[in-house]
């Protein structure tokens, strides 16, 4: 298997075991609220209105599985159940998106991504 399969099946893993511990966090996000929320990185397109590049460093910076272990260590550090719970919500939609093939944006755009082109 070639790359960007292995980063595929990789990012399948990090979304299934993040909302797996989602599930297992005591939090107290309504399901509807962790959906909205799940999906909440996707409004970070809004900074390919600032251009290319700029989208580009906006939407990865929002992308990378880092922000969401940072929530959710910080969560489980001062003992937040909910924050935790972010952490892994956030954490779990870039595995998500990364599985169905919408990887890290390159600067040249929005379609040029570190697992191929999109589309």
């Amino acid at each position: 298997m070639d790359t960007i399969v292995w980063q595929r099946i990789e990012a399948a893993i990090v979304f299934v075991t993040a909302i797996a511990l989602f599930a297992y966090l005591d939090h107290s996000l309504a399901w509807w609220l962790a959906m909205i929320l799940f999906f909440l990185p996707d409004v970070s397109f809004a900074g390919y209105a600032l251009g290319p590049k700029a989208g580009a460093v906006v939407y990865n910076v929002v992308h990378v599985y880092a922000l969401g272990m940072v929530l959710l260590a910080v969560g489980f550090a001062i003992g937040s159940g909910t924050l935790a719970a972010l952490g892994a919500l956030w954490m779990g939609h870039a595995g998500f998106d990364r599985m169905l093939g919408f990887g890290l944006k390159s600067p040249e755009g929005f379609r040029i991504t570190h697992l191929g082109h999109i589309g």
